[in-house]
């Protein structure tokens, strides 16, 4: 039987930081997030995502998830 194909979730929180001007210090000073953590999301090395951590950058961002995040078809 043949597997589908699914998709993958992309990161796209350092778009979003550099298109509004944020600095990662703010965000890491505001969303309370580690700088290690937050360089992770910054360029999609997140294995398994921390929904608390992901609640707090949009938060403080003031942005809902799918401004963060996307679904890609592969």
């Amino acid at each position: 039987m043949e597997q589908e194909k699914t998709g993958k979730i992309v990161i796209t929180l350092e778009e979003y930081r550099v298109k509004r001007g944020i600095s990662k210090n703010k965000i890491v000073l505001h969303a309370n997030v580690q700088r290690t953590q937050l360089q992770n999301y910054l360029h999609n090395r997140v294995a398994r995502v921390d929904l608390g951590v992901l609640a707090r950058i949009c938060q403080y961002l003031q942005c809902d998830i799918g401004d963060i995040m996307k679904y890609v078809e592969e």
